[in-house]
This record gives structure tokens, C-alpha cells and sequence, in this order.
């Protein structure tokens, strides 16, 4: 199978950013940066960004998500009928603290007035001879942080036309990337990798929903956001359990999703968290069809520690076991800054993760 895109060596797409453009987002968020001296901090940034990952050897560029306040965030802040409200479920991190956050709510009609992510690909565009990939949150995030509390009933009286304005907005975003020549998208999917736990499944039943409906129900969105999409986009659906400053929201394998999301259509990759035993075995891998490719998150873009070379190529030959070794690719399993604060990791940390996903691939797959 050629695989390009997704190539052999991949990365999620959020990166470190740099403290000139921290303190750049921070002075514009209180409106003490001329617009042109920002944009061109950003760019600047971006363009660093752009330098490292080709030298490396990655072949999918993006801009690391610079202009963005997080993964999530920035897509309903360039909208209009949100505000921000507790989300109903928390961070984790490894000494057994939580973490609140906040997310979404549909307080008016939903609109989207004019491109989210087209102003970043045009930009990235100028920046690379490589293929540019564009990183959007999935529409499930826009309910399932919340669930039936994430619109307000008296303006979403029926929440089937919730969902129709959700899809349109991306129907509308996806065929303008599409018209500006963007080949390579990725959804970052994180509900649906959420619905994989069984204690979040309980949580899901007590605030009055079916795990098992919501499955269904957000891989159907999917598949209509994405059912007019060019034969000549690759998309990619990258699913976690949550990465904010190296914490997670849940654990679980992927068994309960992985037949009905594995043959969904027009989804031709899927990145998939599998760095540590909160994602359970390879063995949902099984339903992968043979049209699709499963880029194993191996390498973990949480903590500096460099995973051995021997013991990353022993998880792919697992992993081989229930999907061809020519229909893999290798990355890590998240971005390393999904919220501009980043991952308990450094620089240095992060091109050594991406150096070393570049080279397992090159070793295992001889391209």
C-alpha cells in the first residue's frame, strides 16, 4: 500500500510555542499588540515550527497550532451562539488530582461566518514544499462535554437542528479548504475515545444519556460532515483521552467504538493513542479495513523519557498481528501542546520525540 499521506512518520500537530509568541497571544488577549507586530510573531513562529519538523524528516507539516488558544477553543471562538460553561468532566493526572475546565454552550443560533482554519492553511502553505495538514476538533466536541446541557432548549427547541448547524459549519469549512487546495485534514476526536471507558459510560447513563446512542450518533455526524469531502482530501480522525499539560480525562480500549468507526466512510487514517495501558490492547485493530491506515501513537508526547527503539518496534509487530504492517504508520499519540501552556516537556523533549518517530519509521518500513 502507498501511504501518502498519512506518511510512515506522522505527528499529531499541536507543538511546543515559543515565549515570544506567548507573551504575543497574552498581550493581544488584552489588546497591547499592534495586529501586524502579532501576526508577525506568529508567523515568524510558525515558520521555526515549519524549519524544525522538515529537518527532522516529517513530510505532513503543520503550523503546531500556534494561532491557537487550545485544540478546541479557537474553532467555536470564531463562531458565533457560544459561551464558555463547566464542562461535566475533569483532567487526571498521575497523583489522583482533578482538574476543572471549561467548554461550549449553545446560548444563540450557531453560525459560522467565514473560514475557521483557512487563514492557517493559506499561511502554512507559503511556508512549506510539504504537505500541509490542518487540525480541527471533531463535532462531537461541541455536545458531549456537557450532553443534553450543552444547548439551550429555548433556542434549540429540537436538537436535531443543533446538529444540522453543526454540520453545515463544517460541510461549509471542509469544501472551503477543499476550494484553496488543502489534500490533508484531521479531526481530533476525543468524546469518542471518552465513550471507551466504562466509568465514563456511567457517568454518561446518570446525567440521563446512552453511551451506545452517542456512538452511533457521532460517527453518523461524521460521516455527513464529511460526505461531501473531494476524493482528493485524506482525513484523518485522531482519537485521545484528553492531553492538557500532560493530564488525561480517560482510559479504556478502543472495542466499544472500533467496528462502527473503523468502516465508517471517507475516513482514510485513523491516529490512535496507544503510548501507555490506558489504551488497552491492539486487538480492536481487527475491524480496520484493508482501504485504511492505523497510525500507531506509540511515542508519548506527555513526558520527556525517549521510549527504546526496540520496545516500539516490538509494539508495531504487535500491532501488525491484527492489521498489515504496510497499512501502519508510526507517531506520537497527542500534540505536545494541545493548550498553549504545552505538555511537561521541553524543546529539545519534542524534536527528540518527532527525531525518533522519524526514525523507527524509516528502520521499520525501509522508505
Amino acid at each position: 500500500m502507498s501511504i501518502n499521506p498519512p506518511f510512515r512518520a506522522e505527528h499529531v500537530g499541536s507543538l511546543l510555542r515559543p515565549p515570544a509568541l506567548k507573551d504575543a497571544f497574552t498581550r493581544r488577549a488584552k489588546g497591547q499588540i499592534a495586529a501586524d507586530e502579532y501576526e508577525r510573531t506568529l508567523t515568524d513562529a510558525i515558520a521555526h515550527a515549519v524549519k524544525m519538523q522538515e529537518e527532522v524528516g516529517l513530510h505532513s507539516i503543520t503550523d503546531g497550532e500556534f494561532g491557537r488558544g487550545s485544540w478546541f477553543g479557537f474553532f467555536f471562538e470564531r463562531m458565533s451562539g457560544f459561551r464558555l460553561e463547566p464542562s461535566a468532566f475533569k483532567f487526571k493526572d498521575g497523583r489522583g488530582q482533578s482538574f476543572e475546565w471549561p467548554t461550549c454552550y449553545a446560548c444563540e443560533r450557531i453560525k459560522r461566518h467565514g473560514g475557521i482554519t483557512t487563514d492557517e492553511y493559506l499561511r502554512l502553505r507559503k511556508l512549506t514544499r510539504e504537505t500541509p495538514k490542518v487540525t480541527m476538533p471533531s463535532p462531537s466536541a461541541f455536545h458531549f462535554f456537557r450532553l443534553n446541557a450543552a444547548v439551550d432548549p429555548k433556542v434549540y427547541p429540537d436538537a436535531e437542528q443543533y446538529w444540522e448547524d453543526l454540520v453545515e459549519v463544517y460541510r461549509s469549512e471542509i469544501a472551503d479548504l477543499a476550494a484553496l487546495g488543502c489534500t490533508y485534514i484531521q479531526l481530533d476526536e476525543v468524546p469518542l475515545a471518552m465513550l471507551c471507558d466504562p466509568s465514563i459510560q456511567d457517568q454518561v447513563r446518570d446525567m440521563g444519556s446512552d453511551p451506545h446512542a452517542l456512538i452511533t450518533r457521532y460517527v453518523d455526524v461524521l460521516e455527513r460532515i464529511l460526505s461531501l469531502a473531494p476524493s482528493s482530501m485524506t482525513v484523518g480522525i485522531h482519537l485521545c483521552r484528553g492531553n492538557f499539560r500532560s493530564r488525561w480525562m480517560a482510559e479504556g480500549g478502543y472495542e466499544p467504538i472500533a467496528e462502527r468507526l473503523f468502516n465508517a466512510p471517507k475516513i482514510d487514517a485513523f491516529f490512535l493513542e496507544y503510548d501507555s495501558e490506558r489504551a488497552g490492547d491492539f486487538s480492536p485493530l481487527r475491524f480496520v479495513p484493508k482501504s485504511k491506515v492505523v497510525v500507531l501513537g506509540l511515542i508519548s508526547s506527555k513526558t520527556a523519557a525517549l521510549e527504546p527503539v526496540a520496545a516500539i518496534k516490538a509494539r508495531i509487530g504487535e500491532a501488525a498481528k491484527f492489521v498489515p504492517l504496510d497499512q501502519l504508520s508510526l507517531s506520537p499519540q497527542c500534540g505536545f501542546a494541545s493548550v498553549a501552556g504545552g505538555n511537561t516537556v521541553t524543546d529539545a523533549d519534542e524534536r527528540a520525540k518527532l527525531q525518533l518517530v522519524v526514525d523507527i519509521a524509516r528502520d521499520v518500513w525501509k522508505e
